[in-house]
């Protein structure tokens, strides 16, 4: 379920310069606030958390989702060079695994991995705060990218419905709204990140971790395989 001719050409799209440059915005920012603060010596596990869980996983990761998300086969889709692709010998399913690999590497390496950095300038090994919402990213990213994947086969205006999802579902109503806090991505990341640092870090999330790993398996899931079919639908318009 991997082609690397797909993979490479995403990639490609993906990583060029006016893409790369809005990837590497939010963590650059992320990393800037945590050198900051520590400069200030105003860093301490509680300012740590929040940083983390309000900035970096609330609002930084979904942003970065939707960007490799949509990308991933979004602008394809827009200039029509997707049909050309769909015409070589692959699976449609192996289109959208592929560029759901690249969709999630590229999503952990720019949300991940500055989110783990930000966390040991800030607090260093302290509580495993850094690890916890870096893993956290990691199971979010996944997520995000099916989803966002999913919205780019879906409507031409995947980048506008995905950030009107980011800001105002994820960082809005997914941090402060009851109710909805159970039906967010950030949230169920959340319970994984509470789960490894235990109690005392001020981490928690509205829903428990197996009830998160079922929603992020179903989401990761059911988007893949309806982006899959959508594929399929706009192959079949496009020959006719």
């Amino acid at each position: 379920m991997y082609d690397p001719t797909v993979a490479r050409l995403t990639y490609r799209a993906l990583l060029g310069r006016r893409r790369a440059a809005l990837l590497s915005l939010l963590p650059a920012l992320l990393l800037l606030i945590a050198v900051a603060v520590r400069l200030m010596d105003l860093a301490d596990d509680e300012v740590a958390v929040e940083l983390l869980r309000g900035f970096a996983l609330a609002t930084m990761v979904p942003l970065i989702g939707v960007i490799a998300g949509t990308g991933a086969i979004g602008p394809e889709i827009d200039d029509g060079s997707i049909v050309y692709l769909l015409s070589k010998p692959v699976k449609r399913s192996t289109v959208i695994t592929t560029k759901l690999y690249v969709a999630v590497a590229v999503t952990m390496t720019f949300s991940a991995v500055p989110i783990l950095l930000a966390g040991l300038i800030l607090v260093g090994g302290s509580q495993q705060i850094a690890v916890a919402f870096a893993i956290a990213a990691v199971v979010a990213s996944i997520a995000y990218s099916a989803l966002f994947l999913l919205l780019g086969t879906v409507t031409r205006h995947a980048v506008v419905f995905g950030l009107v999802y980011a800001l105002l579902w994820e960082a809005l109503f997914g941090s402060f709204v009851p109710g909805a806090r159970a039906l967010s991505v950030q949230q169920w990341g959340l319970s994984v990140a509470e789960e490894v640092v235990g109690s005392g870090a001020g981490v928690t999330a509205e829903v428990g971790l197996g009830v998160a790993a079922v929603l992020l398996t179903a989401v990761t899931a059911l988007g893949t395989w309806y982006a899959a079919r959508r594929l399929k639908v706009l192959t079949l318009t496009g020959e006719e």
